[in-house]
């Protein structure tokens, strides 16, 4: 099996520059499992691109790492852009045997590998209607199916924490460019706020 996740354990330090909530602000979401570590597998699907990733987090080394991280990608036809209709079935028919390659490649050789997990996370938004609603259900199935919970995540929020991750960068403001939307987003009062943006079909 080829590795789709080959970078080692990051430092969870340049997390740390910013006045977030307490751990027990978030106890209500989700909870350590059995070895004492967070284990959330995400599911995006916002555009073209379905991808699944298994992300720890071990507290005794203060480390996170990705486990596995498998995606596809729809190809439209040339001459044309990816249409929402289209893009949602080719989400529907590969989010399932990502999810399991994820799981599998996280956790090889386990019946159960979802036992490890903390949560399940999934884009919300922004992005296309389709194929973000096509991933949402997959991870509402799965939370009702495993009784694990649910996390919804804004999809230019886990850009902005990538890149603090990448440069360190403390208490930025951001310019967010993408294909759909265009934000100014910066931390204030506890959360990231919009202060101007565009909302665009690229």
């Amino acid at each position: 099996m080829t590795s789709t996740a080959t970078d080692p354990p990051c430092p969870i330090e340049p997390l740390h520059n910013l006045p977030l909530p307490p751990p027990s602000h978030f106890s209500h979401l989700y909870k350590p499992n059995a070895e004492g570590k967070t284990v959330v597998i995400g599911i995006e699907g916002s555009a073209n691109k379905v991808g699944v990733g298994v992300l720890c987090y071990n507290p005794s080394t203060e480390t996170y790492q990705t486990l596995s991280n498998p995606r596809k990608t729809y190809v439209s036809p040339k001459g044309c852009g990816f249409l929402p209709k289209e893009t949602s079935w080719h989400h529907q028919a590969h989010v399932v045997p990502l999810i399991r390659a994820a799981l599998n490649e996280a956790y090889p050789n386990e019946s159960n590998p979802e036992r490890h997990l903390s949560a399940i996370a999934f884009t919300l938004g922004p992005g296309m209607g389709g194929p973000l609603k096509s991933c949402a259900m997959a991870a509402r199935s799965l939370s009702l199916l495993w009784k694990i919970p649910l996390i919804a995540v804004n999809h230019c929020i886990a850009h902005v924490e990538m890149g603090r991750v990448a440069t360190s960068a403390s208490d930025p403001v951001v310019l967010y460019v993408s294909g759909g939307n265009t934000q100014v987003i910066a931390y204030s009062d506890g959360r990231y706020r919009i202060f101007g943006e565009t909302i665009d079909i690229a």
